[in-house]
């Protein structure tokens, strides 16, 4: 049985919305080890032997089935990286939850960076949530870089959920895909920043087969004295279609970049890309004020269903 303090089974609930140890396959690591790991008949998981991290084998066909690997880490001063690679059979469709929760409240920063490489079989559908948390009182950061590659076989699906919603002192995430004929990239980015906080999002989609189709949408607020940036790249060297869109809120005295780098080497890629940065609207606030909210309770409620 595996026994977890409060403050581990918060950060679970946050980063994987796990309440109980889940059923399924499973890895929870907490402050660089494994305290619980379980596979099932169609999903092996294995840990690497040269470097800290997991081989994931999920059988082909293998459907209606998920694996959560979350991690927690409650020390201060502890740095990791950790290598996790999926090998995701033809014909699968499952969902694969991980994310990373850092609770600091000492004086030294704390660090994790997660390298995820996936191998996506063809005719393969793969749900990926990954959210990150951070909380403590401590002076010590916060850090998270993510990195993802993705490689998809034929007719693939991958619909990638990434969320930052509260307590990063730095991230960088960077992801990385390439698609064959028919395979689709469904990306959905929400995050927020406050304090001095800094976000950097870089994605480079390559579309080499035909009908390979990407659609990457960041949704993000910047608060206080925050900082952001959108850097996203499709090429497109095959038919294919692309699409990028960063929609952002500005307040206080945030700052936000949105960097669009599409390239197209075929004459029937076609590229898409739209950024809209810019305050609450005014009328919006009134409206709810109307409706008995103070302008603070206003701004929170507009926040919350823009990330939604």
């Amino acid at each position: 049985m595996i026994k977890l303090d409060e403050i581990q089974k918060r950060i679970l609930r946050e980063v994987a919305d796990l309440h109980e140890v889940p059923e399924g396959a499973f890895n929870i690591r907490s402050d660089g080890h494994s305290v619980g790991r379980q596979s099932t008949a169609n999903i092996e998981i294995v840990p690497k032997t040269d470097v800290s991290g997991l081989e994931i084998h999920i059988k082909p066909n293998t459907r209606n089935e998920s694996v959560h690997i979350p991690v927690v880490m409650t020390k201060s001063g502890l740095k990791e990286v950790v290598y996790n690679d999926f090998f995701i059979g033809e014909g699968a469709d499952v969902v694969i939850v991980a994310g990373c929760g850092i609770d600091n409240c000492g004086n030294a920063d704390s660090e994790h960076d997660g390298i995820h490489r996936f191998y996506v079989g063809r005719g393969a559908k793969v749900k990926y949530v990954e959210k990150h948390y951070g909380s403590g009182d401590g002076k010590g950061k916060r850090i998270l870089n993510p990195g993802t590659e993705v490689y998809q076989e034929e007719d693939s699906v991958v619909e990638m959920e990434m969320v930052q919603i509260k307590g990063v002192d730095d991230t960088e995430r960077t992801t990385v895909a390439t698609l064959k004929a028919g395979a689709k990239l469904l990306v959905r980015e929400r995050l927020m920043t406050h304090g001095e906080q800094r976000a950097i999002s870089k994605y480079d989609v390559r579309l080499n087969g035909d009908g390979a189709s990407a659609d990457v949408v960041s949704r993000s607020v910047a608060r206080d004295d925050s900082f952001q940036k959108f850097d996203a790249k499709i090429a497109g060297n095959a038919p294919c279609s692309g699409h990028t869109e960063c929609d952002s809120i500005i307040m206080d005295r945030g700052r936000i970049l949105a960097v669009p780098g599409h390239e197209a080497t075929d004459l029937d890629a076609a590229l898409v890309h739209e950024a809209a940065i810019g305050k609450i609207a005014g009328d919006q606030i009134i409206k709810l004020m109307t409706l008995g909210l103070t302008e603070s309770e206003a701004e929170e409620q507009i926040i919350n269903g823009f990330l939604k």
